[in-house]
């Protein structure tokens, strides 16, 4: 069980294993980060030598640097980490919320093994308690449902309790933003908990049973379309995507209602919970990581549980397109036509362009209900990557709702770029049999995506596309607050742009 608290202890007096401070980079070494009573009060304890102590350990106060040191006479935890904030801001000038989530994830990473961690980082506001709490709690994260038997969970394990030092820790504003942080970041591990999941144990019933176990806890009702709803309901996308697998598709509408609420916004969530490529099979050494195509579906449901846990007044439906890809002799092969809800046919000429496909089905079903915006969030292109990297999502839509979500994105420290449709690659939609062709030429892939969904939502609601494929699962080694494997990228926007529509601000 993970704890958060926050403390107007002195970092000198705190009973923790671990005391983590701040120290920023300065032309004459590194400097104690300003704006931190409590870390002033370890630095009063040393008779005012820690920065000196820092200095000949080769510490510099560079971004995310880690440096341990025992704790003099005076001090109650037995370990001073001391970790790099980067450089000394502008006079003035407060550390970014995203450089106290960074500094603070990496620092909880560095100390596996201690049980309680205070952070004495600067924290001169609601905002920053809130990055401090996100970057601790997330850093750590482990991952070891799938250990064996022999494995000892104790050992090594990562801080469960976590005290926040505050001299403002009674104020309301900031007891509330580490009330949410909590929320929110352990909504975000959920999501990892569920990328991380082997696909053989998250089938897309799997999934759907999971939400019908689980939502209705927190206030979220939940209805599943199984094979033959589905068929029934003409959801041809989804259908042809799954039909090359053993483990058949559904669709799970989450559904959370505030009664103060006068906004509706719809969350759909790219579900495809494991891509072999299906009959456009992926080249080998693409499909090791392929259990993280259901990342944006992870996002969705997570996103809504956290805002029905922190009661916004907003009315939520989330989409869940579940679906495996996989070839078999009842695959979707190419030159196939599908045809999806609502009754748009798509020519399929790459099978592996599928996530579009089951997305397509949950746009036009979830744009029915009339909602104020609906976003789409995917591991959608390869071709994102290329264009963005590994840490950048891509934002499409209608111009200023995906300036929005830009800007949201922006706001909780999650990377993203606002991305055109330009209007010639409509001219790759068409098809010779079909209405649609769900793949055009090499060149603009991540955009085309965009062009592709846009015709499965109608013209006058806000819409905006989330192009995770790259931030969705790290495969190198951990950074700031994110793990290696899943990542959770994308609940942190979801939940703040929840917060916006209840606050009438949808752009």
């Amino acid at each position: 069980m993970t704890a958060l608290t926050l403390s107007n202890l002195s970092a000198a007096t705190v009973p923790a294993d671990a005391v983590v401070i701040g120290v920023a980079q300065s032309d004459s070494g590194p400097v104690l980060a300003a704006g931190s009573a409590p870390a002033a009060a370890v630095d009063a304890a040393t008779g005012g030598t820690l920065t000196a102590t820092l200095t000949t350990l080769g510490a510099k106060g560079a971004e995310l640097e880690i440096t341990k040191v025992p704790t003099p006479e005076g001090v109650s935890a037995p370990l001073l980490v001391a970790v790099g904030l980067g450089a000394v801001p502008d006079e003035g000038a407060a550390f970014d919320p995203e450089q106290l989530r960074k500094a603070a994830g990496a620092a909880s990473r560095a100390l596996s093994g201690r049980e309680h961690v205070a952070f004495a980082l600067p924290v001169a506001d609601a905002a920053a308690v809130a990055a401090v709490a996100e970057g601790a709690l997330l850093g750590a994260y482990r991952f070891t449902a799938f250990r064996g038997r022999d494995f000892d969970a104790s050992e090594g394990a990562p801080p469960s309790r976590f005290t926040v030092l505050d001299e403002a820790a009674a104020d309301d504003a900031h007891t509330e933003a580490a009330e949410r942080a909590l929320v929110v970041a352990e909504e975000v591990r959920r999501a990892r908990d569920l990328i991380n999941t082997p696909p053989a144990d998250l089938t897309p019933a799997g999934f759907a049973a999971l939400a019908e176990e689980t939502a209705p806890g927190y206030g979220v009702d939940v209805t599943v379309w199984d094979e033959a709803a589905l068929e029934e309901g003409g959801f041809g996308g989804l259908l042809g995507v799954g039909r090359g697998s053993v483990n058949p598709p559904r669709l799970v509408r989450l559904a959370y209602r505030n009664p103060a609420a006068s906004r509706t916004l719809a969350l759909v969530g790219k579900g495809i919970t494991y891509d072999s490529g299906g009959i456009s099979l992926k080249p080998a050494g693409h499909n090791e990581t392929m259990k993280c195509d259901m990342s944006g579906a992870a996002a969705v449901y997570t996103a809504v549980l956290a805002a029905a846990r922190l009661g916004l007044a907003v009315n939520l439906t989330g989409w869940l397109a579940l679906a495996e890809n996989m070839p078999s002799g009842s695959a979707t092969k190419p030159g196939d036509v599908l045809s999806l809800y609502g009754g748009k046919t798509v020519e399929v000429l790459n099978t592996d362009a599928e996530g579009r496909l089951v997305l397509g089905d949950a746009l036009v079903r979830a744009s029915e209900e009339e909602p104020d915006g609906v976003v789409d969030v995917a591991t959608l292109t390869g071709a994102m990557v290329v264009a963005l990297g590994e840490r950048t999502m891509g934002v499409l839509g209608t111009d200023a709702f995906r300036d929005l979500l830009h800007e949201t994105a922006d706001e909780v420290g999650e990377p993203s770029w606002p991305l055109p449709m330009p209007a010639e690659l409509s001219e790759g939609l068409k098809s010779p049999v079909a209405d649609l062709a769900n793949v055009a030429g090499r060149m603009g892939g991540g955009l085309f995506a965009g062009v592709f969904l846009r015709e499965f939502v109608p013209a006058d609601l806000r819409w905006a596309h989330l192009d995770i494929a790259g931030p969705a699962y790290n495969d190198g080694s951990p950074h700031g607050y994110t793990p290696k494997g899943g990542t959770g990228f994308a609940v942190r926007t979801l939940v703040r742009l929840a917060e916006r529509t209840a606050d009438g601000d949808l752009g």
